[in-house]
C-alpha cells in the first residue's frame, strides 16, 4: 500500500514522524507522505525539519517517505504562490484541503488548487463537474479519503471522477494510529464508495504513478 497523506506533530497529528513511519511499515505500507497542515506561517518549518530525515528514514525503517504539505485553509487567491513556495522549498508532494462538508473551507478552494497544479486535491466535498473536468485537464488527483467525517462525499467525489474522466487516489488523512487502515479495511471502503474492484485497482496504480514521478 502507498498512502500520500498523513500528518505528524509538526501540525495535528499525534505522532513524530519516526512513530507514524514505524506504524505506518507495521500496517503494510510500503510508502507513504508526511504532509502536514501547512500556510504561511510554519511552511518553512515543515519541510525544513521533515525534507532533513525522510531520507535517512527511508533507509533504515523500510518504507519509502515523501516529505510534503497540505496547505490548509489558505484563502483561495493565495493558494497559487504557496504551492509555487512549496515546491521551492523542495516539498516533494503537494496537497490542498479541499472543500468539506465537515469544515468550513472557502468557497473556490478546489477550484484555486486544480489550478495552481497541486499533485492531489484532499476530500474535495461537492467538487463541481467544472472543477472535476479540470482536474482531469490539469492531472491533479482527486481524493476517495477513508478518515471519518470527510468521506462522507466520497460517493459524489467518484461520480464526479467517473464523468469526466479524473484520476483518483485512495488515503487514510492519517491523524493518530488508529487511522492507519489495514489493506482489507481500504479496499472495503473503497469499495463501499461504490468503486469497482478495477476502479479501485487503478487508483492504487495512480498512488504508485506519483510516487515515482517524485523520484524523477
Amino acid at each position: 500500500m502507498i498512502d500520500l497523506h498523513m500528518h505528524t506533530v509538526y501540525s495535528d497529528g499525534e505522532l513524530i514522524p519516526a512513530e507514524l513511519a514505524r506504524r505506518a511499515r507495521a500496517a503494510g505500507y510500503m510508502a507513504a507522505a508526511f504532509t502536514d497542515h501547512a500556510d504561511h506561517s510554519n511552511i518553512e518549518h515543515i519541510l525544513g525539519s521533515l525534507l532533513k530525515i525522510v531520507a535517512d528514514y527511508s533507509l533504515y525503517q523500510e518504507i519509502e517517505l515523501l516529505a510534503g504539505v497540505e496547505l490548509t485553509h489558505v484563502p483561495p487567491a493565495l493558494i497559487p504562490d504557496l504551492v509555487k513556495k512549496a515546491r521551492d522549498l523542495g516539498a516533494q508532494i503537494v496537497l490542498v484541503h479541499g472543500e468539506t462538508i465537515v469544515e468550513p473551507v472557502a468557497a473556490g478552494t478546489n477550484h484555486a488548487a486544480i489550478m495552481a497544479g497541486v499533485d492531489i486535491l484532499a476530500h474535495p466535498g461537492l467538487i463541481s463537474p467544472q472543477d472535476a473536468a479540470m482536474a482531469a485537464e490539469k492531472n491533479v488527483y482527486l481524493e476517495i479519503t477513508t478518515r471519518k467525517g470527510h468521506s462522507l462525499t466520497n460517493g459524489h467525489v467518484l461520480n464526479m471522477a467517473r464523468e469526466y474522466n479524473a484520476r483518483l487516489v485512495i488515503n487514510n488523512d492519517a491523524h493518530s494510529p488508529g487511522d492507519l487502515v489495514t489493506e482489507d479495511v481500504r479496499k472495503k471502503i473503497a469499495l463501499g464508495t461504490g468503486m469497482s474492484e478495477q476502479e479501485y485497482f487503478q487508483a492504487e496504480q495512480h498512488s504508485r504513478d506519483i510516487l515515482a514521478r517524485t523520484r524523477i
